[in-house]
């Protein structure tokens, strides 16, 4: 074996005296080099070079490639909901909504799309419905007055008077509701008892498969049979996302669960429409003191549009 200091190459050896190590200035001068380099100095200047960028760039994607997403549910530990453990067969089988009673389960079940960026916000739900009931009330208080004003006048004269009145009372509420961090909204589906296993079966699949919104939910049997329809609600992120909004239509459009035929006598399309979770908590319905529109959208209405952009 060679001496300490010589390395056997080909049959031949290399000593530390060998020019191959360059002559003892040059061997001097980097030894000074290496004995005073700043790797973190070298980074802050060469961070900028294309070729390191693209390199770090590249193991990155790589990294974040093989990195599993973490899954995330809501109702992860509520028995109405699906759990991340159950496969959405295994769900649908415990939970059928035409045979789940509200006693047992309570008035809803659940799923969430576990791919969701959606995470509990800073929902000021309270401060909302402050703002929201005196949003109302001062429309109603406005109203009383104009009424009285024009008494006896025709119905049609006073209701032109309130008409913008009112449209200004819902963009107020619309905009408390972004304000209080209150922007989710729902399209909704009433399908009867009879056929609600089926339509949720499909709901369900396409939540757990990210292709709908952020949840869903089904109403349980709360004792009225099957002789009322069930209320189903796809949820999304935000009421003033429109092109989300459009897309979870499209979907259920392509899913065959819009735009059946009605049962009127030209055939003509049964609607379904969309509305904003604030005004659930205000307790808006369709027919409401206050006349004002319950729902954001209808299916008619954003179809309708995105035929008039393409034509």
């Amino acid at each position: 074996m060679p001496d300490d200091g010589e390395e056997d190459v080909g049959g031949g050896s290399l000593s530390d005296d060998s020019s191959f190590y360059g002559d003892v200035q040059l061997r001097t001068e980097l030894e000074d080099r290496a004995a005073t380099f700043d790797p973190s100095r070298y980074w802050a200047t060469h961070n900028s070079e294309l070729a390191v960028i693209a390199a770090i760039t590249v193991a990155h994607a790589s990294s974040s490639a093989l990195a599993p997403k973490k899954l995330y549910n809501m109702y992860e530990g509520d028995s109405a909901g699906r759990q991340l453990s159950e496969t959405v067969t295994s769900f649908l089988s415990r939970l059928p909504p035409r045979a789940t009673h509200a006693d047992n389960c309570g008035p809803w079940i659940y799923i969430a799309n576990p791919r969701s960026k959606s995470r509990p916000t800073d929902e000021d739900r309270a401060g909302f419905m402050e703002r929201g009931r005196g949003i109302l009330e001062d429309f109603e208080a406005t109203r009383s007055g104009i009424e009285a004003s024009m008494a006896g006048k025709a119905k049609s004269t006073i209701g032109r008077k309130l008409t913008p009145l009112r449209k200004q009372a819902e963009a107020d509420l619309y905009a408390a509701a972004k304000e209080k961090a209150c922007p989710s909204g729902k399209w909704m589906l009433f399908p009867m008892a009879a056929d609600v296993d089926r339509v949720w079966s499909l709901v369900a699949t396409a939540t757990a498969a990210g292709e709908l919104g952020r949840a869903a939910k089904v109403a349980t049997d709360d004792g009225s049979g099957n002789v009322t329809p069930r209320l189903i609600c796809i949820y999304t992120e935000d009421f003033s996302d429109g092109a989300d909004v459009r897309r979870v239509l499209e979907r259920l459009v392509g899913m065959g669960l819009v735009k059946g035929k009605g049962p009127g006598p030209m055939g003509e399309e049964r609607a379904i429409y969309y509305k904003a979770d604030a005004f659930t908590y205000l307790g808006i319905e369709s027919k409401n003191d206050w006349g004002v529109k319950a729902s954001l959208f209808s299916s008619k209405d954003v179809l309708a549009e995105k035929k008039e952009k393409a034509g």
